[in-house]
């Protein structure tokens, strides 16, 4: 494998698609540690690169993408790229890597400013692949490895964030005589949701001597959850909405036992960091939980056996809604 000195990641969208595609960064470095790996990222997804132990820098997309093209393209000149793996497709950045002369710039062909863009494309398609997401992406280093792309079970087992070790301020909110159980209802509408009554329902049936319960969530998200769940379950749960940083959530999640959510960011970070991954998905392709399931050790999700499209043009999904906080429930007293 021969990727050259210094190869750039472009993945400029949300935390679960940037951890999916951390494995790139892994087989990059287990072919050539020598390599210099960047990531192209969004500032929102920062500290998740930042917590990845193979990626040597992160480029701040969010910092580059209003400056004067000049200066765009001599930003990745000062780099010394070798290769790009457009990973998310972004027509700036294509045309950028271009104009700066990066020797390899590897795409797929499925879009059509990379024909003028890339000099390497890729011919397959995500939508109606049967390949993982962690996979598809790991497939964009086919013209520098024959062996793409490596199975779902050897992706599992790689170490993709290595959170901080050091004690820090929320220490003091985990109850190590109890399981610390971390629910995340909402997704900031990227994703199909188990429901706010499933989880109230849930937080009820779980016994306070056995369980801590933290609710999580942006700030905004926070204001959504207080008339269902924050203020009527006050004094059975610790609400975190909008109370940590994100590199503060990423240590605080590897700390606690286990995590519930849908198809979010946050349940990709607790699979990413050992911590058990709970998640709930719809039976629709291609979000179903074979496309974009969690990786990792411990991984649990809970999805109807069924195929289904009903929720194809909603955001409701009746099957999900239809897996029940006892079933859940079930599931965490087993692994207490």
């Amino acid at each position: 494998m021969n990727i050259g000195n210094t190869v750039l990641i472009s993945r400029t969208d949300s935390i679960g698609d940037v951890i999916l595609t951390l494995p790139v960064t892994v087989v990059i470095k287990q072919n050539q540690p020598d390599c210099r790996v960047l990531f192209l990222g969004s500032d929102y997804t920062r500290s998740i690169v930042e917590a990845c132990p193979w990626v040597d820098q992160f480029v701040n997309w969010t910092e580059m993408k209003d400056l004067p093209i000049d200066k765009q393209v001599q930003s990745f000149k000062n780099l010394n790229i070798d290769t790009i793996l457009h990973i998310f497709p972004n027509k700036a950045v294509a045309r950028i890597a271009k104009k700066a002369g990066i020797t390899n710039r590897v795409g797929t062909s499925h879009r059509l400013f990379h024909w003028t863009t890339c000099n390497h494309r890729l011919n397959f398609s995500r939508k109606n692949s049967d390949l993982h997401e962690s996979q598809l992406n790991c497939l964009l280093l086919k013209p520098f490895a024959e062996t793409m792309p490596p199975s779902l079970s050897d992706i599992g087992q790689m170490q993709l964030l290595q959170p901080s070790t050091q004690p820090f301020d929320f220490d003091q909110l985990i109850d190590p005589s109890r399981f610390n159980l971390i629910l995340h209802p909402k997704s900031k509408g990227s994703a199909r949701e188990w429901g706010l009554e499933n989880f109230a329902r849930l937080i009820e049936l779980l016994p306070t001597e056995r369980y801590k319960i933290f609710v999580s969530g942006t700030k905004a998200e926070g204001e959504l959850l207080k008339t269902a769940i924050l203020e009527p379950y006050k004094d059975r749960i610790t609400d975190l909405t909008g109370k940590m940083a994100l590199a503060d959530f990423i240590t605080f999640i590897s700390r606690c036992d286990a995590l519930i959510a849908a198809s979010t960011g946050p349940l990709h970070i607790a699979a990413a960091t050992g911590t058990q991954a709970i998640g709930i998905y719809p039976p629709m392709r291609p979000i179903h939980p074979a496309r974009w399931c969690p990786v990792g050790e411990k991984v649990k999700v809970f999805v109807a056996d069924k195929t289904c499209s009903d929720c194809r043009h909603t955001m409701q999904c009746h099957c999900m809604q239809s897996i029940t906080p006892q079933e859940v429930k079930l599931f965490l007293d087993n692994s207490l």
